[in-house]
């Protein structure tokens, strides 16, 4: 079940902080556009599901009336109950939980996401089924899942870094069989019960002070790079770490925008 090792909490749990701290200029442009996507309104009550630490969650909170928040990270669901908490956002509930059988009511929400964590499940048919359980008829919504890395140049500047450092390393393929596809993406969602489904495609450009800057922003908050350094060991990881910022430093013009592409599936439950 768990070929994935993306599909165990510890490894998300092991990146929390760095999440918390830089996965927002990544993640923020994505949930906003999903939000644009599903238009809630201020009585409207969402879930967010493989929230993180929870991206979606804070830029939703002030224009909805309910938030409720599930991932199966503990130290996720903690950095994003402290950052509720700062903001004074009192409408968000977030518990630790399985996306492929949520604790919540059918029928519930006027809009359900997931933003980047559907994607990882072992059983996405499972987790598309229960977004759409828990939504209202009429309700719709939004799972995002990363682009093939050759339509992102800031993915194939990091997987530079990474041949660099081991020449055995080379970009991915697209993976025809997972969301990647529109085509698999499309027929996931159907599949579930969805209908007037859309994929759109989405990209967002981030600037770097300098390759430094660029390396602690896109690794200390990457789970895949937190499974090569627990397979590499201290003493690799330092190693390579140490090539990888040198190939960023050199490679990287100081704050010329990279781009990134994720696709976003919408969906609908029929009145």
């Amino acid at each position: 079940m768990f070929a994935n090792p993306l599909a165990r909490a510890e490894i998300w749990d092991q990146v929390a902080d760095g999440y918390a701290e830089f996965a927002p200029a990544i993640m923020q442009p994505f949930s906003a556009r999903a939000l644009e996507f599903a238009a809630p309104t201020p009585d409207s009550r969402i879930v967010d599901v493989a929230a993180g630490t929870g991206v979606l969650s804070l830029l939703a909170a002030p224009e909805v009336a309910e938030v409720q928040a599930v991932d199966f990270s503990a130290a996720m669901v903690e950095r994003l109950d402290k950052a509720a908490s700062a903001a004074g956002l009192s409408n968000i509930t977030a518990q630790v939980g399985d996306g492929q059988a949520l604790p919540y009511a059918d029928e519930r929400f006027d809009a359900a996401f997931s933003m980047f964590g559907l994607m990882f499940f072992p059983r996405r048919a499972k987790g598309f089924a229960e977004m759409f359980r828990v939504l209202r008829p009429g309700g719709v919504a939004v799972v995002s899942s990363w682009a093939p890395v050759l339509e992102s140049p800031l993915m194939r500047m990091l997987f530079g870094a990474c041949h660099a450092a081991d020449p055995a390393v080379h970009e991915p393929n697209p993976n025809y069989l997972s969301l990647e596809n529109p085509e698999v993406f499309e027929s996931e969602m159907r599949a579930a019960g969805f209908a007037a489904i859309s994929i759109q495609r989405h990209s967002t450009a981030l600037t770097f002070p300098d390759g430094a800057a660029m390396f602690d922003t896109l690794v200390r908050s990457s789970a895949p790079m937190r499974v090569l350094r627990r397979d590499l060991g201290e003493r690799r990881w330092a190693e390579r770490t140490e090539v990888m910022r040198a190939y960023l430093l050199e490679n990287y013009r100081p704050h010329h925008p990279l781009s990134t592409t994720a696709l976003m599936g919408v969906g609908h439950r029929r009145e």
